[in-house]
């Protein structure tokens, strides 16, 4: 899946600059394109083909606006400043309305950002804007026509982020506030450091802000950012200097650079802030103005703005890294839960009950719970308890799983049939998972061993994996019960 997300990403960017060019836009113009081709490939993250299509025919809504403020207001430094905090507050908000929010809202960032990039003025406005509908046109060319790879695949499940609450209590909201006041620490220095490429800054802070929700997520994010970016520069000091005057070799390694970025995006943030910061490099020098002392000052500019994020996420409405990790491992469980359930119904005969949809939900919830305790179980993490804890929780969740996909399996068989014993266990497991999420932490045991199974499993499979499964439950009992009593983090 990586390797064609990044092939179709580089097909895709490859033919926006192509037909740029052969329209005969400045390399400006093509630049431009080439970003929002990007964008459209990397953030619109939709679980339907359908719904990927609408959210990329809206890019052009947010990101045209957006182009016209920043061009008007370059040269107008003060409103142009507060414009692009209001950007990056309202892109923050925006993921409260999940992936579609949260892809016009990275759409509207980069937008602003990429003026600042190129110093867009109003008079190369229509280039840009022909330049951005026509790369966007053929992304959506190569992703939804010659392409399309997801119309063979189930639907990804959608898994929206934990938004309880309401005002300042909702986490996108606290995040939005975060995110501006980061922003803004990032621009006053980043300002002070240079009067040209002060926009890296705040571009560092607002990326370490997309996709995490907690402070222990953004901290780590930062670091790792920082890091993949110094590495980016020593790697540019090897590749983008010398070779920069060189257009073929040029096109090459911007070519192999957006390949790392789709590549690496799932598994290495720092893997692909390395390739980002090569990628960059590159547009610098052909755009004539890469020196040495030029990549140095992005890695103080990326420090500053890194800096401005940790900052903000520690000291402005912070949201523990706790209280997100609860949230995700209850929902979790219930969907361990609903699996169970969905299974059962299909082994009972009843033909519209399918718990595949509920085994991809379920990877994609774990998929947030590792992102959620990254901090804890990173190797430079001082919680040596915690760090167990978080460890041995992840295990546990993973065991869930591997029975659950177990019993889907099995429940996939036409020859497989209703057992007696199937409802009792069925209910142990309904149990089990009550008692992890709403019963009072000095209790979980009791009840958790109380529904535990009177018979062995034999060796009838859907048995076998119901009691794994019930196991596990049971072992999860400890570390979440510690968790309760002492956070995993503050």
């Amino acid at each position: 899946m990586r390797l064609r997300f990044a092939s179709r990403a580089v097909l895709g960017i490859g033919l926006a600059v192509a037909v740029c060019g052969a329209v005969g836009h400045s390399l400006v113009a093509a630049i431009t394109g080439g970003l929002a081709a990007l964008l459209a490939l990397f953030t619109v993250a939709d679980p339907t083909v359908r719904g990927q299509a609408v959210t990329t025919a809206l890019l052009p809504a947010v990101g045209l606006p957006v182009l016209a403020l920043a061009a008007a207001l370059h040269d107008v430094p003060v409103a142009r400043d507060l414009a692009f905090l209001g950007t990056v507050g309202a892109g923050v908000y925006a993921r409260r309305w999940g992936p579609r929010g949260h892809s016009l809202g990275v759409f509207a960032f980069m937008t602003f950002f990429a003026a600042q990039f190129l110093h867009t003025v109003p008079g190369q406005l229509p280039e840009l804007y022909a330049a951005v509908l026509l790369s966007l046109a053929s992304a959506a060319t190569v992703r939804f026509g010659a392409w399309c790879y997801e119309r063979r695949l189930p639907p990804a499940a959608p898994v929206p982020a934990p938004t309880g609450g309401s005002g300042l209590k909702r986490i996108t909201t606290r995040q939005a506030v975060q995110a501006t006041v980061g922003a803004g620490f990032a621009l006053a220095i980043g300002q002070a450091l240079s009067d040209q490429r002060w926009y890296w800054a705040v571009g560092a802070t607002w990326w370490v802000f997309v996709a995490t929700a907690s402070r222990g997520e953004t901290v780590v994010r930062g670091f790792r950012r920082f890091l993949g970016t110094v590495l980016g520069i020593g790697l540019g000091y090897l590749i983008a200097v010398p070779l920069h005057t060189q257009p073929i070799a040029a096109a090459v390694v911007v070519a192999v650079s957006v390949f790392g970025i789709f590549y690496t995006a799932h598994v290495s943030y720092t893997w692909m802030m390395l390739a980002v910061t090569v990628m960059a490099s590159m547009l610098y020098g052909l755009l004539g103005v890469l020196d040495p002392a030029l990549l140095a000052l992005r890695v103080g500019e990326t420090a500053v703005g890194a800096l401005g994020a940790v900052l903000a996420v520690l000291l402005v409405l912070p949201v523990s890294t706790h209280a997100v990790t609860d949230a995700w491992v209850e929902r979790a469980l219930r969907c361990v839960h609903a699996c169970t359930a969905e299974a059962a119904a299909r082994l009972a005969g009843d033909a519209d009950a399918d718990p595949v949809p509920r085994v991809a939900e379920l990877e994609a919830i774990l998929a947030r719970v590792r992102l959620s305790l990254a901090p804890l179980v990173h190797p430079l993490a001082p919680m040596k308890a915690r760090k167990c804890r978080a460890r041995q929780v992840l295990g546990l969740l993973d065991d869930c799983a591997r029975e659950v996909r177990g019993l889907a399996s099995v429940a996939a068989d036409p020859e497989a049939s209703h057992d007696a014993r199937l409802a009792a266990a069925c209910w142990r497991v309904e149990a089990a998972v009550e008692a992890l999420t709403d019963v009072p932490t000095g209790s979980i045991r009791q009840q958790l061993h109380e529904a535990a199974p009177s018979e062995p499993a034999h060796a009838e499979p859907v048995l076998a994996h119901l009691h794994a499964l019930e196991q596990a439950l049971l072992e999860l009992a400890v570390p979440l019960r510690r968790s309760h009593r002492a956070p995993m983090s503050a």
